[in-house]
């Protein structure tokens, strides 16, 4: 009954924190997509840090509030990817606070610049793409991300408690 009772509460941790990042995700939709973007959302690509309920999470919200969103093909899918790939590796730096923040802005400087490309037809040089992609991960994950961060840190036990892998 316990494992049972885990395996929800790990799932519905998923969906509220998935839920989260399409709510501000696609009411900024303007802003949210495109050769300069800026996603409040991203800031959630820190919870891996909280629990590992958050890498499914960010990642189903990734590609939910993409396909809502409109987006090609092509970003839905390597933009899901890029988000999984920083929430994998942000669980894994869990033991080291401050590197959480860094995964997720180098899966994105490194690999949104190329779907900017070739799934919106950016003409932008790929170097001049990284830089605001970067720029933009920076202040939503290093800045906004590392707020949540510090935010959520004394609660963590009452929030993040009962949501174990």
């Amino acid at each position: 009954m316990k494992e049972r009772q885990n395996k929800v509460t790990f799932l519905t941790y998923g969906a509220v924190i998935a839920a989260l990042y399409v709510v501000l995700t696609l009411p900024f939709a303007s802003f949210a997509f495109g050769a300069i973007q800026f996603r409040f959302a991203e800031a959630l690509t820190i919870l891996p840090y909280f629990t590992p309920a958050a890498i499914p999470g960010i990642t189903i919200g990734c590609f939910l509030a993409n396909l809502l969103g409109g987006a090609p093909v092509l970003d839905i899918v390597f933009g899901s990817l890029a988000t999984l790939i920083g929430a994998l590796i942000s669980y894994r730096l869990r033991r080291r606070k401050a590197l959480v923040c860094l995964p997720p802005i180098l899966a994105n400087t490194l690999v949104i610049p190329w779907v900017l490309r070739f799934a919106y037809g950016v003409p932008d040089a790929i170097p001049y793409l990284m830089f605001t992609v970067g720029m933009s991960e920076c202040i939503a994950v290093g800045l906004l991300g590392n707020l949540l961060l510090v935010a959520l840190s004394p609660v963590k036990k009452l929030l993040f408690e009962k949501c174990h892998a």
